[in-house]
């Protein structure tokens, strides 16, 4: 097998997985080629010196791809007009980066003729499908390796031991080694004390939040937003066009000074174990919360309820990393579609954790404030209410008396 691999593409992050990937390679693969391959999906400063670190651990060469506002406008906006949120919790920001860093990962490698790609996913965790699923769908001949499937190495402390025997600077201790995953989405925290769903987050603690702030130290003074959605698509902030990015990143930091989008969560994994997570998602949160409030007065109520039915479904999709599906397609037509008059004005007041409504507006409304009032009004006939009570009454009515029928009958 070795002598048959001689260029392998890495999915490389430069965190403690993908750092100790690109020697163990070279080791047991016949000293190959490894080209790396960081997908930019928002990560910030994670991304520092990532080209020095790749090269001086052995790879050939770092492709950087900047994704921020693809993976804004083409995966996490369509999720959000779907409502789609996993275990209604999770908004699934680990989940629907993944197809779009693998699909460009399939794509350099068969741009660079490899053999081969290689992740840093472990073999109980979701990423390992989501990453694999996106190869397949754009390089379904291409041999993957995912060493957590087949070392020697079973535990975050075995690899921090074999970075310290090959050189390899690491930015964790052993103290502090949470597994992180971040982008402009979100970020997560699994592992160490978090295992066990009996403790309780730290939240208070200098560090462990780095998107924003516990509810408890947030400013006593609330801040007020007004999002504009343009069918159903986020385009503005208090009258300030902006583009994908730059509303997520508005949002997140609105969303972070005031304690906003935490999640402590037990999740149904899709490998079967259940995982523990604490997520942290300021500007997702307030997102979907705004879009779902312009959508109560801008579609009616069937198609709410069918949406609202697959929402769970197109969780489950991207969750399960099946983005690149005709299912996906499918119902992402759907959700386009029901999103036709989903443009407005929604104003919020974030406080301490909590997104508050102040306020919706829109040129497709469907609320009739002369039909709701509860003034005198000349549109409805409130007489009318008691022949639909009757006819919607009718199958109670018919089953009361014809069980009273029976009783009487067997008397």
């Amino acid at each position: 097998m070795a002598k048959e691999i001689k260029k392998v593409v890495l999915a490389y992050s430069g965190g403690l997985d993908t750092s100790i990937i690109i020697p163990w390679l070279k080791e047991n693969y016949n000293n190959c080629e490894v080209i790396a391959v960081s997908g930019n999906v928002g990560q910030g400063t994670e991304l520092d010196g990532l080209e020095e670190k790749a090269l001086k651990t052995g790879a050939s060469k770092l492709y950087i791809e900047d994704l921020t506002e693809e993976f804004i406008n083409d995966y996490v906006f369509p999720t959000v007009q779907a409502g789609a949120i996993y275990e209604n919790r999770y908004m699934l920001g680990t989940s629907f980066a993944r197809p779009i860093i693998a699909k460009r990962i399939a794509e350099i490698a068969l741009k660079e003729g490899a053999d081969a790609i290689c992740h840093g996913c472990t073999g109980k965790g979701n990423d390992q499908v989501r990453f694999e699923l996106a190869i397949k769908a754009f390089a379904p001949d291409m041999q993957i390796i995912a060493p957590w499937r087949i070392w020697d190495l079973k535990s975050r402390d075995e690899e921090i031991d074999y970075a310290e025997a090959h050189n390899i600077p690491l930015k964790i201790n052993r103290e502090t080694n949470y597994s992180k995953d971040k982008n402009i989405w979100h970020l997560s925290h699994e592992g160490l004390d978090l295992e066990d769903p009996a403790n309780e987050p730290q939240y208070e603690k200098e560090g462990f939040l780095e998107m924003g702030v516990s509810p408890i130290q947030a400013p006593d003074k609330p801040t007020y937003v007004t999002i504009h959605f343009e069918k159903g698509v986020p385009t503005a902030i208090d009258g300030v066009q902006m583009n994908g990015t730059g509303i997520v990143s508005t949002l997140n930091k609105l969303g972070g000074e005031n304690g906003i989008g935490l999640a402590d969560l037990v999740e149904n994994r899709l490998v079967g174990m259940k995982s523990r997570g604490v997520y942290e998602t300021p500007g997702g949160a307030i997102l979907y919360h705004a879009h779902e409030v312009l959508e109560t007065i801008t579609l009616d109520k069937e198609t709410a309820r069918v949406k609202q039915y697959l929402s769970i479904k197109f969780a489950d999709i991207v969750y399960n990393g099946q983005w690149y599906t005709p299912l996906r397609e499918a119902m992402s037509a759907f959700v386009t579609e029901t999103q036709k008059t989903v443009t407005g004005d929604v104003r919020l007041k974030l406080y301490k954790g909590n997104i508050i409504n102040a306020g919706v507006t829109s040129p497709y409304t469907l609320y009739d404030e002369q039909v709701a009032t509860f003034s005198a009004d000349e549109v409805y006939d409130q007489k009318d209410s008691a022949g639909f009570i009757n006819l919607f009454g009718l199958p109670i009515k018919v089953r009361a008396k014809l069980e009273q029928q029976r009783k009487n009958g067997n008397k």
